[in-house]
């Protein structure tokens, strides 16, 4: 028997016991995959995260689970693992360190004075644009929610995900997955997730609500999701959401759930170029030893 080191932290909180918790493993090349897959079942926080070795020649190489399956990116998993590692890995303070992921390699920036890690997304991709009729009956909402000035569209920094725009904060509190129809419209396409979002919020403070779902990874709903707000920042610039080239936003999530989060984005496009950070406050809650 064996024993691994691992923290509890919380990202894009307000709080202890806000945001989205995730347990960080540390120095764990030594695992098996299914060892990992295994644990993160057991854990059973939305991901879990994995770092491999205590090197950081060419960054840190990082593992992501979900409850189901690996996955190549998250954003709340590479804020929330950057900590663990600055505290407790090097133990001095940082300006920057790059992660390694499936997906490519992530920069997370340290804002030391605000409290705010930021991390880069990838450049964008945006892909086919869904039919509004099938994606109302999945929300299980009028279609007169949506809001139609804008398409809904797959969009990915290294996570795709389905981008909703609706109108209020009314058609936010009526969305409820249906389930089956969730399962028919993913099936064959590269995004799982589905996140949508409103100019209303519940703070006037923040700029946007939103909500994301992923029943595929065994998510059927999320407090804050870094990779989803980054495809949301991708696609506020794309279709000028706010009239203009550069968003600097608070975005506020997981009230439906009791579990709200503040997350900020900083984007701006140029020629076609994206620059897409997205940022949060880490809290760490715990650690603790894991025997395997």
């Amino acid at each position: 028997m064996s024993k691994i080191q691992y923290s509890i932290v919380d990202v894009f909180s307000q709080g202890k016991y806000t945001g989205n918790q995730l347990a960080v493993f540390k120095l764990t090349g030594y695992i098996a995959e299914h060892e990992m897959q295994q644990i993160a079942k057991e854990i059973n926080f939305s991901e879990t995260t994995f770092v491999l070795f205590d090197t950081n020649i060419n960054g840190y190489e990082i593992r992501i689970f979900t409850p189901n399956q690996e996955i190549p990116f998250a954003g709340h998993p590479a804020l929330g693992t950057a900590s663990v590692i600055q505290n407790e890995i090097v133990k001095e303070s940082l300006d920057k360190l790059t992660l390694n992921f499936k997906a490519g390699k992530v920069p997370v920036l340290f804002d030391n004075p605000k409290e705010i890690l930021w991390m880069q997304q990838n450049k964008p991709t945006f892909g086919r644009i869904l039919d509004i009729d099938k994606v109302s009956d999945v929300l299980n909402i009028d279609k007169r929610h949506i809001e139609d000035r804008f398409p809904i569209q797959e969009v990915s920094t290294g996570l795709p995900v389905i981008v909703v725009p609706l109108k209020s904060l009314d058609a936010i509190k009526k969305v409820k997955i249906n389930k089956d129809k969730y399962f028919q419209l993913i099936e064959g396409i590269d995004a799982k997730g589905i996140m949508v979002f409103s100019p209303e919020t519940y703070h006037p403070e923040n700029d946007l609500n939103v909500r994301d779902f992923a029943e595929f990874y065994g998510i059927p709903e999320d407090a804050a999701t870094g990779s989803s707000n980054g495809c949301l920042a991708s696609y506020l610039l794309k279709y000028r959401y706010f009239e203009k080239n550069e968003i600097k936003l608070r975005v506020e999530q997981g009230y439906e759930i009791n579990r709200s989060s503040l997350l900020f984005l900083d984007a701006w496009e140029i020629d076609g170029e994206y620059n897409v950070y997205v940022g949060g406050r880490v809290e760490k809650i715990a650690h603790g030893e894991w025997f395997i």
